[in-house]
């Protein structure tokens, strides 16, 4: 099958390479001259036999919205357009009711498999109408891992995207898990081999997985992390599921608590805890740390004056 995949970064043109060796002809399309087969994105399509088959693998937001309204002025009615980006699942029923206006066809797709997916293949998760979704079955065969499962037809356009969010969110939690536990063992005078500890996990137990997998390969090369700071970014789809979930009032602490835990990450010295800090001394006289990293009297220091307590309001 013959496909036009705009967006060879890191994923995008592993895919694409992925869809050569499973037989299909790529034309591609990148901003970076060294990559792309083509000039433009009307280059692109010109290149491509009727009815075409686009892939959009660019950024979400802005990057992605630019790019299909641009592909929505030059593709015609018949054609269909895949977003396999990151994008927000409120953004494609826009995306495809824009597109049915001029017959074009629509389907979001959710990828997982990360940097792993051209030997491993990408779990994808599709949403459109049924038609589309079969129309493109060659090229999400040929890009799913080589078994039963790794594809669904989640439903409705944007609904691959909303599986793929949630997916992202269960990821937030399970890798906050592992980070608090790698963190607890860490901390203790008991356990003296904590990347061991991590290994023997890796077989018999309920809690193996790929993402286990992954931090022994972290540990084996760093054992302590000494060569990472303590900095994680998040890529939008933890907010998103938060705020889906607040939406249609489904709890999710795990979920919630992993996504603020990100934030706390990037604070060099913590807002919130400064009042709680301050609170303590004021109440009960507890011990304070200044900037300069010496602690001032309190209640909880030897010999310190206890603060006269906050008279309360009343």
């Amino acid at each position: 099958m013959q496909i036009g995949m705009v967006g060879l970064g890191k994923m995008g043109g592993r895919m694409a390479e992925r869809l050569r060796r499973g037989g299909h002809e790529v034309v591609g399309y990148d901003r970076d001259p060294e990559v792309s087969d083509v000039s433009s994105l009307e280059e692109l399509v010109e290149r491509l036999r009727t009815p075409r088959t686009v892939w959009v693998m660019v950024p979400s937001g802005e990057p992605t919205r630019a790019t299909i309204e641009a592909l929505g002025e030059v593709l015609a009615p018949g054609d269909l357009l895949i977003d396999g980006g990151n994008s927000h699942y409120a953004d494609d029923q826009k995306h495809g009711a824009a597109l049915a206006a001029k017959g074009i066809g629509f389907v979001d797709c959710g990828v997982s498999g990360g940097v792993w997916g051209l030997e491993n293949g990408y779990a994808l998760m599709v949403g459109g109408d049924g038609a589309d979704v079969e129309r493109a079955m060659p090229i999400f065969e040929t890009l799913k891992p080589e078994s039963e499962d790794g594809f669904v037809h989640a439903g409705r356009i944007g609904a691959g995207h909303f599986a793929k969010m949630v997916h992202n969110g269960i990821e937030y939690g399970m890798m906050q898990a592992f980070a608090e536990g790698w963190e607890l063992l860490e901390a203790s005078d008991i356990v003296t081999d904590v990347p061991g500890a991590f290994k023997s996990w890796r077989q018999g137990t309920v809690i193996r997985s790929w993402l286990l997998d992954l931090m022994v390969r972290a540990l084996e090369e760093d054992p302590a992390l000494e060569r990472l700071e303590g900095y994680a970014q998040d890529s939008g789809e933890g907010r998103w599921t938060v705020q889906a979930a607040v939406d249609l009032a489904v709890p999710l602490p795990v979920i919630t608590a992993a996504l603020y835990a990100r934030f706390a990450s990037r604070q060099d010295d913590s807002p919130a805890m400064k009042v709680v800090a301050a609170l303590r001394n004021q109440f009960g006289g507890h011990a304070v740390t200044s900037k300069a990293g010496s602690a001032a009297k309190g209640a909880d220091s030897p010999g310190a004056d206890v603060v006269p307590p906050v008279e309360a309001a009343g």
